[in-house]
């Protein structure tokens, strides 16, 4: 089912029925919500993204360098696609270029989107102490939803898209809006994330942060935390962050 985020200020609502900010928070817990970045974090997508990036190119007659996949991870559509025709010269515009990479990517995780490690688990723990939970990601809500089917829409109490806000990530908007959309502090959230571009969108937002690297390293911070993957997060480590 597809949510559209309305403008900073006025709360989403969730892909479904239930109203942002109904559900209760942990008694005795100052964590007040959990938001959750999609590619890298929850599924293993970042490879698609790539590939799909490196397969249109090629279609285009240009080899792109490994060396960009660092600079493209994370970011948003716009920014990814604006570098790599500067980078390449091919003669395409940004629209039609993210277009071809959206048809590419949703090709991809048509056939197979598996679940980082932990991602499940995490989930279902949160969602049986109904933490509330937002996705935040810089993907384009066609391929949100497509990837909320394997995820799973009834764990989120809002979903928060690339393309549904005027400045998406490394900006703190889509972060704020989540917090607000759920009712909640900012500064009470603990965002998990696996870019530093996330990262930084994140803790601009006042957001505790967890760092889960996906391609490239991200290093430990005042307020941000590192580990190497999901197993290693559950709800005591989430609100154990709130006392830093």
């Amino acid at each position: 089912m597809t949510s559209t985020v309305p403008a900073l200020g006025t709360p989403p609502h969730a892909p479904g029925s239930t109203r942002a900010g109904d559900a209760p928070t942990p008694e005795g817990s100052a964590l007040q919500g959990v938001l959750l970045d999609m590619d890298g974090t929850l599924v293993d997508s970042e490879g698609f993204w790539w590939d799909a990036e490196v397969e249109v190119f090629a279609s285009l007659g240009h080899a792109l360098d490994e060396a960009w996949r660092d600079v493209v991870v994370g970011g948003p559509m716009t920014r990814s696609a604006g570098f790599l025709i500067e980078a390449t010269g091919a003669d395409i515009t940004i629209p039609e270029l993210t277009v071809l990479l959206n048809d590419g990517f949703e090709n991809r995780i048509s056939r197979s989107l598996p679940l980082m490690p932990g991602a499940a688990g995490l989930l279902a723990e949160l969602s049986a102490h109904q933490v509330p939970m937002a996705l935040v990601s810089a993907s384009h809500r066609r391929i949100i939803d497509r990837v909320l089917d394997s995820i799973g829409a009834h764990h989120f109490e809002l979903t928060v898209a690339g393309d549904e806000v005027a400045r998406t990530k490394p900006h703190p908007d889509p972060y704020l809006l989540a917090a607000r959309g759920l009712g909640v502090d900012p500064a009470r959230c603990a965002v998990i994330e696996d870019t530093a571009t996330g990262v930084a969108s994140a803790e601009a937002a006042g957001c505790r942060v967890v760092a889960v690297p996906s391609v490239a390293p991200i290093p430990a911070a005042a307020g941000r935390t590192v580990v190497p993957s999901l197993e290693h997060v559950n709800l005591p480590f989430l609100q154990g962050l709130m006392t830093l």
